[in-house]
């Protein structure tokens, strides 16, 4: 099942702040941005959350799944966890780097 483009836009105005938010789909399902950093991944209505050893202590205990085949066990969050939701975003903005733009080579 894939992620809803009613769930994606419910994850985003879960994040709360003064932030800049879009999402952008990829590979069949979305990332979600904030402040231009890739903060989680959105796949089959669920919210994935890279593991980082800056949010191991809040996510203690969280269930852990795969957002899609291949990739790397994340935690999963749980978006109307209000208070929880907020602390992870900002700790996800102060250490996620932004991507650095790809340079198409020229033939």
């Amino acid at each position: 099942m894939a992620t809803s483009v009613e769930y994606i836009e419910f994850v985003c105005e879960k994040i709360c702040g003064n932030y800049d938010k879009r999402y952008k789909k990829m590979f069949g399902e979305y990332l979600v941005y904030v402040n231009e950093k890739p903060i989680f991944t959105v796949c089959n209505n669920c919210v994935f959350i890279k593991k980082l050893k800056e949010i191991e202590n809040l996510m203690e205990g969280a269930e852990e799944g795969f957002p899609y085949q291949g990739a790397k066990e994340h935690y999963i969050l749980d978006i109307e966890n209000k208070q929880l939701t907020d602390k992870i975003v900002e700790i996800l903005v102060e250490v996620t780097p932004v991507p650095k733009k790809r340079v198409k080579k020229s033939k």
